[in-house]
């Protein structure tokens, strides 16, 4: 098996002992990304609509690295420190997919998150 390192400038570099995401063939395995301001690697704290929106733009930007986009996405998983942001996230997070091709999803509530933060989400995308 052979595991492609894929980074980007336009997300945050990884926090500890791990990389942005690993491609193994066709399979793109997508780390937890964070409200972290990418260049300045400094916590965005805004709403969690824009909290959202920023870790979307990460993934995206990961995405891209990997030359692949939303489209490829075949799981995601989501995970909040309040189950009350749910609408919030998910309007946001439903701007990026079309409801027929949508991947499958769990969003998960968690009792502490990386830097104490609201929003945390990885994605798993095949080509």
């Amino acid at each position: 098996m052979k595991k492609e390192i894929i980074t980007t400038l336009n997300a945050p570099a990884p926090l500890g002992p791990y990389n942005q995401a690993i491609k193994v063939g066709n399979t793109l395995y997508i780390s937890g990304q964070i409200p972290l301001v990418a260049k300045t690697m400094e916590l965005f704290k805004g709403t969690i609509q824009e909290e959202t929106q920023l870790v979307m733009d990460h993934l995206a930007a990961i995405l891209d690295a990997s030359q692949m986009n939303f489209s490829h996405v075949v799981k995601t998983s989501i995970f909040l420190d309040n189950m009350s942001n749910f609408g919030a996230v998910n309007e946001v997070y439903g701007r990026f997919f079309d409801n027929d091709t949508a991947p499958a999803r769990e969003t998960i509530a968690v009792k502490t998150l990386p830097k104490s933060v609201r929003i945390e989400i990885s994605m798993i995308a095949v080509k």
